[in-house]
């Protein structure tokens, strides 16, 4: 007869389930979202985990165009105003714990984080 290995616990394998994560950062400022992303990338390869990114996505520009003359008298001069926003996507594939460790670094203000996670 041959013999077989013990079962492993089953409950602790659910615990350290590896999940696709994916890290989305969106900001005005450029120099704000790179330091970021240099934090988190930095942390996640400390951890030794699988990194992928920063992509970055095309820039958003948001632009309006208006009439400078209140009373809409005078000659038609015009003002442009643009605002543009950034994004940057970072994939990881980790536990669940160890994006809560990565992700409570100091965020620069104006950086939005929107984290998804995804099962295999």
């Amino acid at each position: 007869m041959a013999s077989y290995a013990p079962k492993k616990d089953v409950s602790a394998v659910e615990d350290t389930q590896v999940h696709r994560i994916r890290i989305t950062l969106t900001s005005r400022n450029v120099k704000n979202i790179e330091k970021v992303c240099t934090d988190l990338k930095k942390g996640a390869l400390d951890k030794k985990l699988h990194v992928s990114g920063p992509v970055r996505m095309p820039t958003k520009i948001l632009r309006i165009t208006t009439r400078k003359a209140p009373s809409g008298e005078g000659t038609n001069t015009w003002d442009r105003f643009e605002m543009r926003i950034h994004k940057r996507i970072i994939d990881l594939h980790a536990p669940s714990e160890v994006v809560k460790q990565i992700t409570s670094i100091s965020i620069e203000p104006g950086v939005e984080v929107d984290v998804t996670i995804n099962d295999r």
